[in-house]
């Protein structure tokens, strides 16, 4: 028979190894039976510090394993589902543990999920709510029960057998619960991590970093289509409307260009004020079919990020609101892509020819009267998208010697 004590270091090497949740979870409750302690479901939900997911959470059941997930966007985590679980009266009040017998006759206000776990056969509930404090100093941001920075981990262990937990059953969860949620909290912390880096950073940057690529230079030579991407006359909503307007505002217009981009295979490195810069990634020695279907995506995701665009103008039109336009420019060639700055302060990014001349064409947008423009070097590694351009002639641009012919869709 398992013992607690070899539960315990299982947990510790679980959480040293960053075990996935999902098998440290099945790992314990197995563990947990083989100990005489008959878990028969477990329920396991933490916060997270993700842009999109305010919290994530999964069940455990003996006949199924993990094969339960939920996630919550931050504008559901008022729903009712959310709002009606035990653990938000737990945060609220302080409350780190809470016991519900199943076998008794229930009260006229219990809480729907009890009703679910004794329709499902479960005896005894017992809830468990581990504050992980904050990460960070307080700066703002939500209050109460969550505050700005803080993480927490709740789980319950729901048991089938007939009486329910014995005293001996409830040391042993006591005992393993804490160690449980510390080793969780170590797989936790990293995915947070992981989030935020991609988020922040982008997601090749972010595994880049995290496989520690994390010194001053030591460039990569990429061939690449740029994606440069930059709002017309975006100075006047810049100099007229609220901070809250104008970010509401450009995060509408990103919105815009970032969607088409990632659906088509691209990756947004920079925002650039009220632009961005993208990259179409041509990995190792690509033959010529294979750059003209990388050519054809990033022309794909600008096309259709210009109808995004002009979807929201006539939305944002009919609400007596103004809109910028926008400007993109294409382009291919080979970039150096690695860490810049100083010791304390580092930016993946790109640099080279190719990133300068991206921008100086799409300066030109707006003397050619055009939105999107692309290369001479684009057009020529295009070729099954050659049908769709047009050549507007040869043009100077400031700070490259020779004049290059640019194109824009026919």
């Amino acid at each position: 028979m398992t013992t607690g004590a070899e539960i315990a270091t299982w947990l510790a090497d679980a959480g040293l190894r960053n075990l996935p949740i999902e098998e440290m979870v099945d790992g314990v409750a197995r563990r947990l039976n083989q100990a005489g302690v008959p878990v028969a479901r477990i329920f396991v939900g933490t916060n997270t510090l993700h842009p999109l997911i305010r919290a994530r959470s999964m069940i455990w059941d003996r006949a199924t394993g993990p094969s339960t997930h939920f996630e919550f966007p931050h504008g559901q985590i008022d729903a009712e589902v959310v709002r009606q679980s035990p653990f938000n009266s737990m945060l609220r009040g302080g409350i780190s543990e809470r016991r519900h017998d199943l076998a008794r006759t229930p009260a006229e206000d219990e809480l729907p999920v009890f009703a679910e776990l004794r329709a499902a056969g479960m005896t005894d509930w017992l809830g468990r709510v581990f504050p992980f404090g904050e990460l960070a100093p307080h700066v703002g941001g939500p209050s109460g029960p969550e505050r700005a920075g803080e993480l927490w981990l709740v789980c319950s262990f729901s048991t089938d057998r007939q009486g329910g937990y014995t005293e001996s059953d409830f040391a042993t969860l006591a005992a393993l619960a804490p160690l449980f949620a510390l080793a969780a909290k170590a797989t936790m912390l990293r995915t947070v991590g992981e989030g935020l880096l991609a988020t922040y950073l982008g997601a090749d940057p972010a595994a880049r970093v995290l496989a520690g690529t994390v010194l001053r230079g030591e460039p990569q030579s990429v061939e690449a289509v740029l994606f440069y991407a930059d709002l017309r006359g975006f100075t006047p909503f810049a100099d007229t409307l609220s901070g809250r307007e104008l970010f509401v505002l450009l995060d509408e217009c990103f919105a815009c260009m970032v969607r088409p981009v990632n659906r088509h295979g691209g990756e947004v490195l920079k925002f650039l004020g009220d632009g961005l810069l993208a990259i179409f990634r041509i990995e190792g020695h690509a033959d010529e079919r294979r750059r003209a279907e990388i050519c054809a995506a990033a022309l794909t995701a600008a096309s259709e990020a210009l109808d995004l665009m002009e979807m929201l103008s006539t939305e944002r039109t009919g609400a007596g609101k103004s809109t910028p336009g926008l400007d993109i420019a294409l382009h291919i060639g080979t970039v150096q892509y690695g860490n810049v700055g100083t010791d304390a302060r580092l930016d993946f990014t790109v640099i080279g020819p190719a990133v300068n001349e991206a921008a100086r064409i799409e300066v030109l947008c707006k003397e050619l009267g055009q939105d999107l423009l692309v290369s001479q070097a684009f057009a020529v590694a295009a070729t099954g998208s050659r049908a769709h351009l047009v050549s507007l002639g040869r043009h100077r641009l400031r700070g490259v010697r020779e004049d290059t012919e640019l194109f824009a869709l026919a």
